[in-house]
């Protein structure tokens, strides 16, 4: 049993749904005249992880063979054999089905929607195109960037929506993945090449040009990070970006400018080094950023 309790939490992949549902709940919170309790939060905290969940079981079970050849994915329990292919399909549906089910019956269709969507994308269409081009990672954006929309929309359960919020905390996400990824497939190359997996820009592998691009998504952070901080935007002098109040204070908007500049700075140094070193600073650097982000943004909501 405790073999099988460890074997699910991988097959979710839980500190990286965690994550995920973390950005979702933040944005959630950041929504102007939120009504929510501790109760709802939990529930869009249970339905987000059994969302993300069925995505990564689905991804697990389709890429088993693959897993199976790379020396940090081979413990997984569907490529390790210790789980079967049909058990893990049979869970990702059941998760998905009620984590959609209760954004649809808690929240609102538009949040359900969106849910199903994402997980489509990502198990059926990024998940293949990775082994056939790199705009997988473009493709994989997406469905990385959807739980901060998703977390938005859910926030106007009771009330009517205001999407422009919402696209712009995806925005936000979304930018953020191309440096991240880029990353993680620079160190993780060797394996990635080994099983056929295209993540990376160019098809000479880690080159000057991979970091260039790392560091143009970097640099395109730093103006999409001031968006939250405008408050009424307004569009043709009728439409408002953001219900309400904006949604950071300067406070906020320095520490996303500081933060996203630190990222250009790390990218910088992956072009100047060109080494597994650097990349693994990015990597680690854009894992440490989106919590800052998020906490900045939500500090500034109730402070």
């Amino acid at each position: 049993m405790k073999q099988k309790i460890k074997d699910y939490k991988e097959l979710v992949k839980f500190t990286l749904s965690f994550t995920v549902v973390f950005t979702c709940v933040i944005c959630f919170l950041l929504v102007p005249d939120n009504r929510s309790n501790g109760a709802m939060i939990s529930v869009l905290f249970i339905a987000g992880m059994l969302i993300c969940g069925s995505a990564n079981a689905i991804n697990q079970a389709v890429e088993k063979d693959s897993d199976a050849l790379m020396k940090r994915t081979a413990n997984r329990p569907v490529a390790s054999g210790r789980m079967s292919v049909n058990e893990a399909m049979i869970f990702a549906m059941i998760a998905g089905v009620v984590g959609c089910a209760m954004m649809w019956y808690f929240f609102n269709l538009s949040s359900a929607l969106l849910s199903a969507f994402s997980l489509f994308l990502y198990a059926y269409i990024y998940t293949p195109l990775k082994k056939i081009n790199s705009v997988s990672v473009l493709v994989g954006g997406f469905p990385g960037a959807f739980p901060c929309l998703i977390g938005w929309v859910a926030g106007f359960y009771d009330q009517e929506i205001n999407w422009m919020g919402g696209w712009v905390l995806f925005a936000i996400q979304f930018i953020w993945q191309f440096p991240h990824f880029w990353a993680i497939a620079w160190v993780s190359h060797q394996d990635y090449t080994k099983v056929g997996f295209k993540l990376l820009p160019s098809k000479e592998g880690p080159t000057k040009f991979t970091a260039i691009q790392a560091i143009m998504y970097s640099v395109l952070m730093i103006p999409i990070g001031i968006l939250p901080f405008l408050e009424n935007i307004k569009i043709a002098g009728k439409h408002h970006f953001f219900a309400g109040d904006n949604m950071m204070g300067s406070i906020g908007m320095w520490i996303l400018i500081i933060a996203n500049i630190f990222m250009v700075v790390q990218c910088y140094r992956l072009y100047k080094a060109m080494d597994v070193k650097a990349a693994r600073r990015v990597m680690f650097s854009s894992y440490i950023y989106l919590p800052i982000v998020y906490l900045a943004l939500l500090w500034d909501k109730i402070g």
